[in-house]
């Protein structure tokens, strides 16, 4: 490399423009070296107009630009002159790209599987839920019937249904009790209904069971193994039922009888 062409009389040399530069700013070389990062044996080659220790022109033209820079020069009027005094051809600097005018193509997307797994195992999951609800029945196979209910343990009484019809007929009041008397034995009952009368009982072995006056609706029962003997004032106001018969009146108004009644049928003696 050529250490350049002779510089004239009014226009320093690249170099020497550099140097005085620098020391016009109070530099020196090790600081330039510093600011710039350019090595301080490649400062001092440059400023003696020695490019051979840059490795090339365009490295020259860097370190021209970077010197000049530091020193507060413009560098393109340096670089100018070096290629001038060289013979370079002025080679702009490369500026790097702010984004790339390459169309961005999209790589192929590949097949998610585990999103294809997962809606797989999700299928499988409501199937078997579907299939568990619905006991497996395809529509085809009719469903068993549903288990009759179970029979209540309740204790409650079943009701009772009652048929219409004829109830037997009622016995009569007064004479519930003669009806009801047991066989082989005497009954006597005496009402007073037309007034009232002085009545007095006995049994066989002459035992009072009653004596007494008794009021028109009153009414009184003897009963004894053998004999019921009776004395009553004023018998037509009273009503005899001996043995379940009834025997009507005991006698005549205002009349006092003697009666006496035995086990069997009264109107048989």
């Amino acid at each position: 490399m050529s250490l350049g062409n002779t510089p004239t009389e009014d226009r320093p040399s690249v170099g020497h423009a550099l140097a005085q530069a620098r020391i016009a700013a109070g530099l020196s070389v090790d600081e330039v070296s510093a600011a710039t990062r350019v090595r301080v044996p490649i400062v001092q080659s440059i400023e003696q107009d020695d490019f051979s220790r840059c490795g090339g022109d365009v490295y020259a033209r860097g370190h021209i630009r970077t010197l000049a820079r530091a020193v507060g020069l413009d560098p393109e009027p340096l670089v100018a002159q070096y290629a001038a005094e060289h013979g370079t051809e002025i080679v702009p600097a490369p500026v790097a790209p702010v984004y790339s005018n390459e169309r961005i193509t999209s790589e192929p997307r590949r097949p998610n599987w585990t999103a294809a797994m997962v809606a797989a195992i999700v299928a499988v999951i409501g199937f078997v839920g579907y299939t568990a609800f619905t006991g497996g029945n395809d529509g085809k196979t009719p469903k068993a019937d549903p288990a009759p209910p179970t029979p209540s343990t309740s204790t409650t009484a079943p009701s009772v249904q009652t048929t219409q019809g004829t109830m037997p007929p009622t016995a009569d009041p007064t004479g519930s009790a003669i009806a009801a008397a047991p066989p082989g034995k005497v009954t006597v009952k005496i009402t007073a209904e037309d007034g009232t009368s002085w009545v007095q009982a006995t049994d066989h072995n002459g035992k009072r069971l009653y004596q007494g006056s008794l009021a028109k609706g009153d009414s009184q029962t003897f009963t004894d193994d053998k004999k019921i003997k009776l004395i009553v004032g004023n018998a037509g106001a009273v009503q005899l039922f001996v043995n379940g018969k009834d025997l009507g009146p005991a006698g005549s108004s205002g009349q006092v009888v003697r009666l006496t009644y035995t086990p069997g049928d009264p109107t048989q003696g």
